[in-house]
């Protein structure tokens, strides 16, 4: 068995061979929660892949919502990427230091979300890069600004409204991407919700289950594929997936597509905007 979309990642080996071309464009997303005291900024600095500049989710993010890095407007996201020095026709590579990626996967869906599909994740991220001993840089990458067409697309991104709307008749499976500690209210997380818990209906496939702990490459395709059809999620049918705060469920929706299910949706504000509402139902054990 073979992904039925292997072109939303790239291997190491052949990131290291296509270093060069002219339409590459790296980007190093690394990210972290400010209670870890890392910063991704100051790692892109003192090492990332040769020609990246650093792409910040919270830089490209919605600054006006109180939320954490939720979706820009098409206007500012294409204003930041050309000034990134990508354009239309460039194939975007994303990766970060969080075993393969997850703020690389946040970036992935963002580039999907405003209509740019030559987008791909380095399998194994900057871990998997460094271990296998493939060059890496300290000087700063200044790139030439592009100009860059961006177009939202709905289809992709959930919002409150049709989060509570699906409560009524669970037309979309929902999967929540966080640890099953959190997920069953066990465990408090970073963010200050005022609930704990998950959203009625919905079925937790921690993100961490589709990574490879050695490697921090996505697992094999049969193994992917029994982990949903584990979970009892059929992917002939619609998909929302969430988390804490729309970073990790990005990446199940990656694992989606590269099985084949291109159509799934992130709900941007996850749990930081349902655990904080207060018309909200959460279940917890």
């Amino acid at each position: 068995m073979t992904f039925a979309n292997p072109e939303a990642l790239v291997s190491t080996e052949w990131l290291a061979e296509h270093l060069a071309d002219p339409d590459i464009r790296i980007l190093d997303c690394t990210w972290h929660h400010v209670s870890t005291n890392l910063d991704g900024r100051t790692q892109y600095r003192g090492r990332h892949l040769p020609g990246s500049v650093h792409f910040d989710i919270d830089h490209f993010a919605d600054k006006s919502n109180p939320l954490p890095h939720m979706l820009p407007s098409a206007s500012d996201f294409r204003i930041k990427a050309g000034l990134l020095g990508i354009g239309n026709a460039d194939r975007v590579v994303v990766y970060d230091r969080l075993c393969g990626g997850a703020a690389a996967a946040r970036a992935w869906w963002m580039f999907r979300a405003f209509d740019h599909d030559n987008v791909a994740m380095l399998d194994g991220g900057f871990g998997k890069w460094t271990k296998e001993k493939l060059p890496t840089e300290m000087s700063p990458v200044r790139p030439e600004p592009k100009s860059f067409a961006a177009t939202l697309k709905p289809a992709l991104v959930r919002n409150l409204g049709e989060m509570k709307a699906n409560l009524a008749d669970n037309a979309e499976q929902v999967i929540d991407a966080r640890g099953p500690a959190k997920f069953d209210g066990t465990q408090e997380d970073v963010f200050p919700f005022k609930k704990l818990g998950h959203i009625p209906n919905a079925v937790n496939i921690p993100w961490a289950d589709l990574i490879d702990a050695e490697s921090g490459a996505f697992i094999a395709p049969p193994a992917l594929a029994a982990r949903f059809a584990a979970a009892g999620i059929d992917l002939q049918r619609p998909i929302v997936t969430t988390c804490a705060s729309g970073i990790t469920s990005c990446v199940v929706a990656l694992g989606l597509y590269l099985l084949g299910h291109t159509t799934a949706a992130v709900y941007d504000g996850s749990w930081a905007e349902w655990g904080l509402a207060e018309d909200t139902p959460a279940i917890a054990a």
